[in-house]
């Protein structure tokens, strides 16, 4: 071997090592660069941007229904929402939910929650309730029997006791017959024509004494001084009937009559009369008056008051409190039932909403150039260093072989 023409054989080795990872590298260089199209002279050069800048809304469509259809699958989604919303989970949110609401109703300085709950209440009471009286109210049947029940079981029942059958008769002899009321009542009842029609009538049907009473002395002469001093002797006149009610023992008379009033005592078919009128007067009462009424009262309240009355009672009260936990696992218990039937439309019905094919498209394709080669080199450096270092290896093989043949012709 001439060992003078030694760099013959070293060189396409080397050579061919040199060309082969340099190659690779620019290859793999101009997948990513340049970042946007070179012009010289008004025209594009060849190969600029490079090839995935340049196919960068394909890439992220191929990348996107790549991960559509092998990844985030119908059934892989089914799967991941059921570990999410294992029940643990949800009754852990759902009790977190509940007591963040309890807190920011009680830190509510704004008052915003008592606004709200005010006018919920007002809405519902002072003009959703009215129209809804209205439309049930034509009923014929309408409350009857809530009517029927209050009638058997309280007025049918009813009895004063002793000492409101007292008050009572108090009452009776002091506001509605006083002395006075009754003086009048006697001045009134005896008229001219009145007083006449009595003596003539008592001197037509007495017989005996009585008749010789009437017939000598009569009664108009009697009648005439009572009502003549009556109008005279107002308080003389009044004192008589006191002690006349009192000698007669008027009150305790009056307190028997109203004690022994019920409704019990009256015939059945009275009874169920009363009853039948009882319930048409409250429907009508109702149909014409019940929403006006309803609508009055609204007005009268103060519904930020009793909202914050509610809401001041509902947050600070250990019965809430305590029942957080239960209500939270019932809810998770329920939405855990809905699921099982339901996952899989839900899922179904949620992926078009989502979008998320649409949203892997727009993320990649509104990342820049440069992110990308980052993001993708950071995934597949190593390999990718692999193929420039094949590169060399090949290329040192190739001219390896290429020496070999020159050895081969020079023997």
């Amino acid at each position: 071997m001439d060992f003078s023409n030694l760099w013959l054989y070293i060189t396409p080795p080397v050579a061919g090592g040199i060309i082969g990872y340099f190659t690779n590298d620019l290859a793999i260089k101009m997948l990513f660069r340049p970042y946007r199209a070179i012009y010289i002279g008004g025209k594009k050069l060849p190969f600029t941007p490079g090839l995935i800048p340049r196919n960068q809304e394909r890439l992220a469509k191929n990348v996107s229904k790549t991960i559509m259809q092998s990844l985030l699958t119908p059934e892989e989604l089914q799967k991941l929402a059921r570990r999410l919303l294992e029940r643990e989970r949800v009754e852990a949110g759902i009790l977190w939910l509940l007591q963040m609401a309890i807190d920011q109703v009680r830190n509510d300085r704004e008052q915003k929650t008592t606004k709200i709950l005010a006018g919920i209440l007002k809405d519902l009471l002072g003009e959703s309730l009215p129209r809804l009286l209205k439309v049930l109210a034509r009923k014929d049947d309408f409350l009857e029997a809530q009517i029927d029940q209050i009638f058997d079981q309280i007025l049918l029942e009813f009895e004063l006791t002793d000492l409101q059958a007292s008050r009572l008769a108090d009452w009776l002899l002091q506001v509605v017959l006083p002395p006075d009321t009754i003086r009048l009542a006697i001045i009134d009842f005896l008229t001219d024509r009145t007083i006449q029609t009595i003596d003539e009538s008592f001197r037509e049907r007495t017989s005996g004494t009585y008749w010789v009473v009437a017939n000598l002395f009569g009664l108009r002469n009697s009648l005439t001084r009572l009502r003549t001093y009556c109008l005279d002797e107002k308080d003389a006149t009044n004192s008589r009937i006191l002690e006349l009610t009192q000698d007669l023992q008027v009150r305790d008379r009056i307190r028997r009559i109203v004690q022994n009033v019920s409704l019990q005592n009256l015939p059945i078919g009275t009874v169920r009369q009363l009853r039948k009128t009882t319930g048409d007067t409250v429907r009508q009462y109702v149909r014409t008056r019940g929403s006006d009424l309803l609508e009055g009262f609204s007005k009268s309240l103060d519904w930020e008051k009793i909202a914050s009355l509610l809401l001041n009672r509902l947050s600070n009260s250990q019965v809430m409190n305590s029942s957080l936990e239960v209500v939270s696992k019932e809810l998770a218990l329920l939405l855990e039932r809905y699921l099982e039937k339901d996952l899989e439309n839900l899922v179904a019905q949620t992926i078009p909403i989502l979008s998320i094919d649409q949203v892997i498209i727009d993320r990649i394709k509104s990342t820049s150039p440069a992110d990308l080669q980052n993001a993708i080199e950071g995934i597949v450096r190593n390999e990718l260093q692999a193929i420039v270092n094949l590169g060399g290896i090949l290329g040192f093989l190739v001219g390896f072989l290429q020496v070999g043949l020159l050895l081969l012709n020079g023997i």
